[in-house]
């Protein structure tokens, strides 16, 4: 296993983590999930990636059961949450002082932790002023609850309005962004984000990197029944890639196939290993339903190497999305 730093903070995080989103609680008993943590930590994963929305909790409840029994000693692994869609009511939702520090304590007891190494504001919210979510996140920092903050699927002038509120009230800024980047999914990660790169040294985990399983190739001949595309509440999914722009990436896919195959790898493996090629990605995070399912995709570490110039080139040709470099000031 590979491990890099989270951005420029001293934090070295596995270049292939677990999360739980659609699996744990869903897809995944206690059972099967005390297994995939025990693989997945044996193979030198130590990052393991959840949320309070994820199954109205549950699963965060299964990971905190599943790591708890395994015994794993907390100085070898680190766990995160996120905070945005804890409930219903007005104060169980967004990113408020008071839901940060509710969501917190929650995810908290679910995980069976002392502290979380990185907490993530799952979404922006317009409804509260920046400066508050801001300061919150310190608070938590300061009392030893998180050791990081960070947001998912915010905007570069987003995360940028954070930094400049923390820079100017003397309070903690984020390190870590967690936004979905795959091969059909480049603009932000590649474009947008590129100057807080280098003025911030922020650190990513990516979500998604088989863009909901369609980079597996598995659905490249129709949707199989025990696949994600066909689970209940997740429709929406679905009618995504039975639409025109979903069967144009299906092509894609079929093309990637065989270029994998070319190459000697698995188009999952070719999928995987381009995100790893990026050097701004700090963990490229695994959904994983079957123990065979992770143990094939840990796999994917054997084969950044092939990933070479002349391997990106060819990719860049069937995909052909490769974002324009963001234009600089002066020239």
């Amino acid at each position: 296993m590979e491990y890099r730093r989270l951005g420029s903070s001293g934090l070295k995080l596995s270049a292939l983590s677990l999360g739980s989103w659609v699996t744990f609680g869903k897809q995944v008993d206690l059972h099967d999930a005390t297994i995939l943590l025990q693989s997945a930590y044996d193979a030198g994963v130590n990052f393991f990636d959840n949320a309070e929305g994820y199954e109205a909790g549950e699963s965060e409840k299964i990971m905190g059961e599943a790591i708890d029994s395994l015994g794993l000693p907390r100085d070898t692994f680190a766990v995160s949450s996120k905070v945005f869609f804890g409930g219903r009511k007005p104060t169980q939702m967004g990113l408020s002082a008071k839901h940060i520090r509710d969501a917190c304590d929650a995810a908290l007891v679910r995980l069976k932790v002392d502290y979380l190494d990185l907490f993530f504001c799952h979404r922006p919210d317009i409804d509260t002023p920046i400066v508050e979510t801001v300061r919150a996140m310190h608070t938590l920092i300061q009392q030893g609850k998180i050791l990081y903050w960070g947001t998912s699927e915010w905007s570069a002038q987003q995360i940028t309005e954070a930094h400049a509120a923390a820079m100017a009230h003397n309070l903690t800024p984020p390190t870590m962004e967690q936004p979905q980047y795959n091969l059909f999914n480049r603009d932000r990660v590649e474009a947008e984000y590129r100057p807080l790169y280098e003025n911030y040294g922020m650190g990513t985990t990516i979500w998604s990197p088989l863009a909901s399983g369609l980079l597996t190739g598995k659905y490249n001949d129709g949707i199989p029944d025990d696949s994600r595309l066909a689970l209940p509440g997740y429709e929406w999914l679905k009618d995504r890639w039975n639409s025109e722009e979903g069967r144009m990436k299906l092509e894609k896919v079929r093309a990637l196939t065989q270029l994998a195959k070319d190459q000697g790898m698995s188009v999952t493996h070719l999928a995987l290993a381009w995100c790893l090629k990026n050097p701004n990605v700090s963990t490229v995070i695994l959904g994983a339903s079957r123990l065979s399912q992770l143990e094939d995709n840990l796999k994917a570490m054997d084969v950044v190497e092939k990933i070479t110039p002349e391997t990106l080139a060819a990719i860049e040709a069937i995909v052909e999305n490769k974002p324009a470099a963001p234009e600089r000031y002066g020239q």
